[in-house]
């Protein structure tokens, strides 16, 4: 995601941080429990979940502007290609035949 962004963040821990939200995002079960205890050790369990609530907020914000109609991007799409077709998603936002589109 980030990299090495911390040390020149500004942001104190963010080297922490970065790595906590990388391992959050990731399918790396060790790595995130890695991440949290370094949090925990360093920050304490409070920052531990404030960082994990803001990781969670993002993922829903996300989710409603994905909902809301915003285009997927190309590299989005191409992950999700198999998926969405085999859940027949591309189709929800088409009005069926002989219907109109409601603004």
């Amino acid at each position: 995601m980030l990299g090495d962004l911390g040390d020149d963040s500004g942001i104190a821990n963010a080297g922490l941080l970065i790595e906590f939200a990388e391992a959050a995002v990731g399918a790396d079960p060790a790595r995130l429990d890695t991440a949290r205890e370094a949090v925990i050790a360093v920050m304490g369990e409070v920052a531990l979940s404030d960082a994990a609530a803001v990781a969670a907020l993002f993922n829903a914000i996300d989710r409603v502007a994905d909902s809301t109609g915003i285009p997927l991007e190309d590299d989005k799409a191409e992950m999700s290609d198999k998926m969405r077709a085999q859940l027949g998603i591309d189709k929800f936002g088409q009005v069926p035949a002989g219907h109109e589109a409601v603004d």
